[in-house]
């Protein structure tokens, strides 16, 4: 299993969402480096721990990006805990985050937990309207959030989340030069490999979601499109 900081691919699969088992085995046995379930709305402890329990089956690293405290199972290879950092409800914040350690604080493993500093940027996405999110930023103003996450709160991963629209490769090559410490994800919109070439380039890790379930060809192919950009920046 790889450890988080050396993932270069993702694939971000939603428990709400069916799978079938052929599917699920091809993205497992991809190459991928590590399989993320989470999303943003129907998530349940049922689903989360029934796709869990599929996956494990494969030898590839696994993590729960926590959306609902109903929904935190045990068994995950880590738990990944995102802030959104351009909010404007403080429960998406640091309002859960507070439940849960009250909650759960005195049984949990920190060195499965890590923060998430989320800046989400399409504002039609359902995570941006759940988590009433200020979209319409520049370039300043994101990697403002990105020296945030990397420099004031020293987050290990700043997520550049666009979910459902491919991003500006400029912002993200921007946040990428002035990272020091936190490793750049970027998730959303990769919907073809030249795409996944694309943000390979400027991003750490590269998070491959929808496009799973409209074009599953596609989405197996940015595996080695994401690894060959990889070898080619080394």
């Amino acid at each position: 299993m790889k450890a988080y900081h050396e993932w270069r691919h993702v694939f971000k699969l939603d428990p709400a969402k069916p799978i079938d088992e052929t599917a699920l085995e091809q993205l497992c046995e991809s190459g991928t480096d590590a399989i993320i379930i989470g999303g943003s709305d129907n998530i349940t402890e049922e689903n989360t721990l029934d796709l869990l329990m599929r996956v494990r089956r494969y030898s590839v690293a696994c993590a729960l990006e926590v959306s609902t405290l109903n929904a935190v199972v045990p068994g995950f290879d880590y738990f990944l805990i995102p802030s959104v950092l351009n909010t404007r409800n403080t429960t998406w914040l640091n309002g859960l985050h507070h439940r849960a350690l009250k909650e759960f604080g005195h049984m949990m493993n920190f060195e499965e937990v890590l923060s998430e500093g989320y800046c989400v940027l399409n504002k039609n996405s359902k995570v941006a309207q759940v988590t009433e999110a200020e979209t319409d930023l520049g370039k300043d103003d994101v990697v403002a959030y990105a020296r945030m996450t990397d420099q004031l709160f020293h987050m290990p991963i700043f997520y550049l989340e666009y979910s459902g629209t491919y991003g500006d490769p400029d912002t993200v090559q921007e946040v990428n030069h002035i990272l020091e410490k936190s490793q750049l994800f970027y998730g959303g919109g990769i919907t073809s490999v030249e795409q996944a070439e694309e943000m390979a380039e400027r991003a750490d890790t590269i998070v491959v979601g929808n496009v799973i379930y409209t074009d599953l060809k596609t989405a197996l192919k940015t595996v080695h499109a994401v690894k060959k950009q990889v070898d080619e920046r080394q």
